[in-house]
């Protein structure tokens, strides 16, 4: 309609519709359908939206608590969440259908599919990394233990050796996980919370937020490739890597979203929009705008600018 195709051309947008904290972002992968973005609020709810206009498709209602993340599979016909209502949820992104609750001790605050689509792997304040087989939902999962504090982050990835499982956690630890032995098989220690974990459009690089820095490492070893320092930022909550590899985003306690070189480190770009402390980054697939949630409850896109840089 007119109005997408305004806003596909035009500068910055906003997606309304949550009155709470936004805590989390995903872009689905490139589907038939296009490209998904799912969205995770303290209103209790997730919501589904174009990846590419940010026009409202539907929203997950059923959690008692915050919703502090949401993951789709990679097709983007299901989604899960994982809530301040002690449980995580698996839906029918099609339909919106709440298909099965899995209940925990503590809040969950986040989940992930493995790639095989048919589990999903949770994980929070218990310290603890559950597996649940959606096959056999009444099941007791499979429990991976090591952290010692609040787990943030989880990430399910396919390795040559099976499923990994990796973690990010409040005890300043990045943790790997083999699911069939359920060992921790590798850790690496940061100078502050682990806040967030993304893996690169390409698979190859993680992208790191842990106290006042943005660490990017290679997926398969963990080889430190760059680290920069935003001291500016406050505390980065969570920072993204470009598709093309180039750039990044990152952002914080201080109420703006910073885009930098992914080699100098230089700032390219801040954004400036939010009223309040942003929790979540993310890049378009498209590479041609990025994607903020914040404490005021919107969801902000802003584009690229591409200035000229040096001579002609």
């Amino acid at each position: 309609d007119f109005a997408s195709m305004a806003r596909a051309s035009q500068a910055d947008f906003l997606c309304p519709g949550h009155s709470r904290p936004v805590v989390g972002l995903q872009y689905s992968a490139v589907t038939p359908d296009g490209t998904f973005l799912l969205s995770a609020c303290h209103d209790k709810t997730a919501m589904l939206r174009d990846g590419e206009t940010g026009d409202w498709i539907g929203t997950f209602e059923g959690h008692n608590g915050a919703v502090w993340w949401a993951s789709l599979n990679r097709p983007a016909t299901m989604a899960a969440t994982a809530s301040g209502d002690f449980s995580a949820k698996v839906w029918d992104a099609i339909t919106g259908n709440d298909r099965h609750t899995f209940n925990h001790k503590h809040i969950v605050r986040t989940v992930d599919w493995l790639p095989d689509a048919a589990h999903i792997a949770t994980a929070g304040k218990e310290a603890l990394v559950r597996v649940f087989d959606l096959a056999r939902p009444e099941a007791e999962p499979l429990v991976m233990r090591g952290h010692e504090k609040l787990v943030r982050v989880l990430l399910a990835t396919d390795e040559p050796s099976g499923h990994q499982i990796l973690t990010g956690s409040d005890d300043k630890s990045l943790r790997t996980w083999d699911v069939r032995t359920l060992a921790e098989t590798r850790r690496i220690d940061f100078d502050g919370h682990v806040n967030s974990v993304e893996v690169s459009f390409d698979g190859r690089v993680l992208t790191v937020a842990a106290g006042s820095e943005v660490h990017f490492l290679d997926r398969q070893t963990l080889r430190l490739l760059r680290k920069h320092a935003l001291p500016v930022v406050e505390g980065v909550n969570s920072a993204a890597l470009s598709p093309d590899g180039k750039s990044f985003v990152a952002g914080g306690a201080n109420f703006w979203v910073y885009h930098h070189d992914f080699e100098s480190g230089q700032e390219l770009q801040c954004s400036k929009g939010h009223h309040g402390p942003v929790y979540c980054v993310r890049f378009a697939p498209s590479g041609d705008f990025y994607t903020s949630g914040g404490d005021d409850g919107t969801i902000r896109n802003w584009r690229i600018k591409h200035e000229p840089v040096g001579p002609q």
